[in-house]
């Protein structure tokens, strides 16, 4: 693959609802222990470069038409949360640990203090984001990007695995601008300019992925997730709007060079399964998400907090040529979705902005949020009810 051919252009469902996901994947039990071991070396790289050819088979074997490495090259635990951004920090410079800092708490989010006993009873392992830390990231000195080798260490892996699968279209994933800049700045002398840093640096993998031919998608979830955390019960709207805005624009330029037709942008509101009682409101921001350089749209769509947010789809001028990737399966339960609930899901989607705008997906990664088996389950259950949706809206 390679996007020096001037007719590649983002796959659309023009024949039937194509079938994708959110990124990461479960990892195999050999690749958890190297990481944990922190293996090097041959035997790391082979052990790496197989698991990555073989979860490729995986998703063609489920019927996944867009599919991805599983972030496999992102150091990741059985169960795993944070994989999808505390990779970056092994692959850009300026931040060092620093003791002392604690996390989110029912001091700062809302949700957390409404549902304080829920939090505290220990029903979610860490209490869902708001556990307090020994250490955090800090930056404390500039930002650039360091992560060349290990950047073409995954594209040559994945360009490897795609061989003979088959796949309709790849795609990687890469962290958002919002999501670095959430750490301290002790360096930078503004937030514009610790925002501009992270952004320059971020462009380097950004245009990696892109360079080699693949779909860039932009892990950011900080952009609505943050309201709770920070903005929830100690700032106001305005300033979560203004945050948010400034947000969109950083991205931007992180992604300065790359067509838009090759970027697809997944946010959500945070894997933790707490009661989500303070997330944003789709049509309260999705004004500021439409502004992204991006043409796809990964959205939570499957679990309860959200699932009626296809409406806002419908409600609002969608501009011509966006993609709205909805999650039909979720991570937030363990209940497999019904094939015909997928198609359902589908179908109001496809209603809403068209049925050659939309392709079927995750709400987030299930890799390290739901048991594996249950994992390629769902998938399986996303490409049978994208079937069911292509037979009624192509009959």
């Amino acid at each position: 693959m390679s996007n020096d051919e001037e007719d590649i252009q983002m796959l659309r469902s023009e024949k039937r609802i194509l079938t994708t996901h959110a990124g990461s994947l479960s990892r195999p039990a050999q690749l958890i222990g190297a990481y944990e071991k922190r293996s090097t070396g041959q035997v790391f790289d082979d052990c790496l470069a197989s698991s990555v050819a073989a979860v490729i088979r995986e998703q063609r074997e489920a019927n996944i038409d867009i599919v991805n490495d599983g972030e496999f090259g992102k150091p990741s635990a059985a169960v795993d949360y944070a994989a999808w951004a505390s990779y970056i920090f092994d692959r850009i410079s300026g931040f060092t640990l620093e003791k002392g800092v604690t996390g989110v708490g029912p001091h700062s989010s809302k949700d957390r203090a409404d549902f304080r006993e829920f939090y505290e009873s220990g029903a979610i392992p860490g209490g869902g984001g708001g556990v307090a830390r020994s250490y955090s990231l800090v930056c404390t000195g500039p930002i650039e990007y360091t992560g060349h080798a290990l950047i073409e260490r995954d594209i040559e892996n994945f360009r490897a695995g795609l061989e003979g699968s088959g796949a309709s279209e790849a795609f990687m994933s890469a962290v958002s601008p919002a999501t670095v800049t959430i750490r301290k700045n002790h360096y930078y002398r503004s937030d514009a300019q610790y925002s501009a840093a992270v952004a320059r640096a971020l462009n380097a993998e950004y245009r990696a992925i892109a360079d080699a031919g693949f779909v860039l998608q932009i892990d950011d979830p900080c952009i609505v997730d943050l309201y709770d955390w920070w903005f929830s019960l100690n700032r106001t709207w305005e300033d979560y709007r203004a945050w948010a805005a400034f947000q969109v624009e950083i991205l931007n330029e992180a992604l300065t060079g790359i067509p838009e037709d090759r970027v697809r942008y997944h946010f959500c509101w945070g894997s933790w399964h707490g009661p989500h009682s303070t997330d944003v409101e789709l049509k309260n921001v999705v004004d500021l998400l439409l502004r992204i350089k991006a043409q796809a749209y990964s959205v939570e769509a499957g679990n309860v907090r959200h699932a009626h947010e296809w409406k806002v789809w419908r409600d609002i001028s969608v501009p011509e040529g966006k993609i709205v990737i909805p999650g039909v399966v979720s991570h937030a339960t363990n209940v497999l979705e019904h094939p015909e609930l997928v198609a359902d899901r589908l179908v109001q989607y496809a209603e809403a902005v068209g049925r050659e705008n939309v392709i079927a997906g995750t709400d987030c990664g299930l890799g390290g949020r739901v048991h594996p088996q249950l994992a390629w389950a769902k998938l399986r259950a996303l490409a049978e009810g994208a079937e069911l949706a292509t037979g009624h809206l192509w009959r």
